[in-house]
């Protein structure tokens, strides 16, 4: 008997952690790679968060927090959403977790019973499947192409709904795209959910990336811009992305009070609760001066603009501009076939990244471990020259290739 759960068999390690741990691996023996799969700012986190954590750990906040979060970051959050999304929101309808990812945990164990439903449009962030077929749920997928802007449509979600489906899970703008919805996709989509044969369909949004959008595309969430469907959301954010606080695992949740419940009660048997000082850096964080964001943004509009340009550049590569967060999702269609220069054909995605790795040093992650193919995705989210020479070496691995 093995002392493994078969639970286990459902699900497979990250592939954005593995194409990181890869890349450092390499780099400390010696190799040079320019990792570009690691989905983080390269921003420290800002100083007056920094010293909000040191205030509370010099005042001794260093116990027990509540399982939910602390009072004062709940009311933080609530504060927030109203001021930002026009929700309003109580503190025994917020859940804190650690980090993002966590949250999204939460939700599924406290909801999915076995062959439950969720929709999941894809392309999609790596851990939405996973964690679904983790507590026996079938992640149900749409595909959702480039010539769609990598969005659902009204249609699609009409024919993916049956009545086991529990969830759709919306996550804008995306990871792995950066493809945002506008309000009208939005109300289009929330229309659909309103027709009286879909009443038992929730709605999870992930909406990690709120902050870190361009040009002049504006933010909105499903339950802001359709009040009806507000008991049937769980609005998830946290403040990894935008807040430059990735390695602090501070997340989110504001929802229905018996699902927020089930949440908080799920925390005190796992983690207990995020750690006490990072919250307290959480409210000040929530509370205090935001201008760092934009001044954030433009680096990133800047870094977007010259990946997309350079990709556009090479033969073979298709890459679309994005309207948010910092990757960038291009197609590799028109290599599809070719040969390396050591005769091996590149026959799918993963197959290409490997051989930029090997060949140039780029490490960027396969277009099949979000669900669409044959795509490829790149975190802007570093250096302006490591991204310059990352795209001159992918340029030469393509140019290579026969």
């Amino acid at each position: 008997m093995s002392i493994l759960a078969n639970r286990l068999s459902r699900i497979k390690p990250s592939p954005t952690v593995a194409v990181t741990t890869k890349a450092n691996e390499l780099k400390a023996a010696g190799r040079d790679v320019i990792g570009l799969g690691a989905g983080e700012p390269d921003f420290d986190t800002p100083s007056h968060i920094v010293e909000a954590a040191k205030k509370a750990l010099d005042e001794g906040k260093t116990r027990y927090a509540p399982p939910a979060g602390i009072p004062q970051l709940r009311e933080a959050i609530c504060a927030k959403l109203k001021r930002d999304n026009n929700l309003d929101y109580t503190p025994d309808m917020i859940h804190v977790g650690c980090g993002g990812k966590q949250t999204i945990f939460n939700a599924l164990a406290a909801t999915m019973n076995p062959g439950d439903e969720v929709i999941i449009p894809a392309p999609y962030w790596v851990s939405y499947p996973d964690i679904t077929a983790l507590f026996e749920g079938e992640p149900v997928f749409v595909q959702c192409p480039a010539e769609n802007n990598f969005k659902l449509t009204p249609d699609q979600l009409r024919a993916a709904i049956t009545p086991k489906t529990k969830w759709l899970i919306l996550n804008s703008p995306s990871n792995p795209t950066g493809s945002g919805y506008t309000r009208d996709d939005l109300q289009a989509l929330a229309d659909v959910l309103l027709e009286p044969a879909n009443a038992h369909v929730n709605v999870m949004t992930d909406d990690m990336y709120e902050f870190l959008v361009y040009d002049d595309f504006e933010f909105c969430t499903i339950a802001q811009v359709e009040p009806k469907l507000f008991e049937r959301t769980l609005t998830l954010n946290g403040l990894s992305k935008a807040y430059c606080m990735t390695g602090w695992r501070l997340g989110y949740a504001a929802g229905p009070k018996a699902l927020i419940k089930a949440m908080n009660m799920l925390q005190s048997q796992s983690a207990t609760s995020a750690t006490t000082f990072v919250q307290w850096a959480g409210v000040e964080a929530l509370n205090g001066d935001h201008s760092f964001i934009a001044a954030n943004n433009k680096v990133f509009v800047e870094r977007r603009d010259l990946v997309v340009s350079l990709l556009n550049e090479i033969d073979g590569i298709d890459c679309l501009t994005p309207q948010g967060a910092f990757y960038v999702y291009p197609s590799i269609k028109g290599v599809i076939g070719k040969k390396t220069p050591d005769g091996k054909v590149i026959e799918t995605d993963e197959d290409f990244v490997t051989y930029i790795l090997e060949a140039e040093g780029v490490a960027a992650v396969h277009g099949e471990a979000f669900g669409l193919s044959p795509h490829f995705r790149i975190s802007y989210a570093t250096k302006t020259e490591f991204l310059e020479e990352a795209c001159k070496r992918i340029k030469r691995a393509v140019e290579a290739l026969s």
